[in-house]
């Protein structure tokens, strides 16, 4: 027996490695490097399951698209706050976006509903006295005009959500607060793109790596999360877009940015489609 069991061990390893109930989980994808916003990992969060990229690093990776035409994507927040947790973290992800594109559009008298739109949001969320902070220094940073501190305001808004849900266990909501920043601006970036079309262009948001990394997240969402239909629908896209995405020798079209725009105008319908319940 003891010179039989060398050869069972490697043998019954391999047998067991092909079969899901004996493999070894699949590890989270890595966020885009350029995407991690370094001091919040190295000082709040470190890089753990409740990190997520940072909304203030996707639009520093568009700059230059600026101006993005933001006023041909104006969205008013519904006066009824969603019921569902993962549809209150979307929508604070797509508000976060749209402060970022009110403060580069020069629109800061719109500011002040915006302030009051993340605090109504980040109560819901339990982290109200977090964002009621972040808030009051965004109305002082517009009436100075300091364009610096709103990005920073804003970006700090994520970061302390995200630390107000590492005392509640809920990565999930971390990574769809990021999830509905990103669907926001590639709404708007690749629209603007399309509009003003140049390869060199394109290539800002010709990101297969985001669109897989959010593919697979979406993917391993709590089932309750990610069997919903609007969900699955956004998976099916993100998967797409990782394919059409893809850099390679050809040249990007205007048709391809085509494509990816009207992808993303159905990201982020499907994103803002509310579920009742908790």
């Amino acid at each position: 027996m003891n010179l039989i069991r060398p050869l069972l061990v490697p043998l019954l390893c391999a047998v067991a490695s092909s079969f899901p109930a004996f493999a070894e989980e699949a590890e989270k994808p890595a966020i885009p490097a350029d995407l991690l916003d370094d001091p919040h990992v190295r000082e709040e969060l470190a890089i753990n399951e409740f990190t997520a990229p940072s909304i203030a690093k996707i639009f520093e990776s568009l700059e230059a698209l600026a101006p993005l035409p933001m006023l041909n994507f104006e969205r008013v927040a519904p006066q009824k706050m969603p019921l569902n947790r993962a549809d209150l973290a979307v929508e604070l992800g797509f508000l976060i976006a749209d402060g970022f594109l009110v403060v580069q559009a020069g629109e800061l008298g719109r500011v002040e509903t915006l302030a009051a739109e993340l605090t109504r949001f980040g109560k819901a969320l339990g982290a109200g006295e977090r964002v009621n902070r972040h808030a009051a220094s965004l109305l002082e940073s517009a009436r100075k005009k300091n364009v610096a501190q709103l990005k920073t305001e804003l970006s700090s808004t994520q970061k302390d959500v995200e630390l107000e849900l590492v005392t509640l266990r809920d990565a999930d909501l971390a990574h769809l607060i990021s999830l509905g920043g990103w669907i926001r601006a590639l709404q708007v970036s690749s629209a603007a793109v399309e509009t003003q079309f140049s390869e060199d262009r394109s290539k800002h948001i010709m990101r297969e790596d985001i669109a897989d990394y959010y593919s697979a997240i979406v993917s391993g969402l709590e089932p309750r999360v990610a069997d919903r239909p609007s969900f699955l629908a956004m998976r099916d896209i993100l998967s797409g877009l990782r394919t059409e995405m893809t850099l390679d020798e050809k040249p990007v079209t205007k048709e391809t940015i085509a494509a990816i725009s009207k992808q993303a105008a159905k990201l982020a319908e499907l994103a803002l489609q509310r579920e009742e319940g908790p």
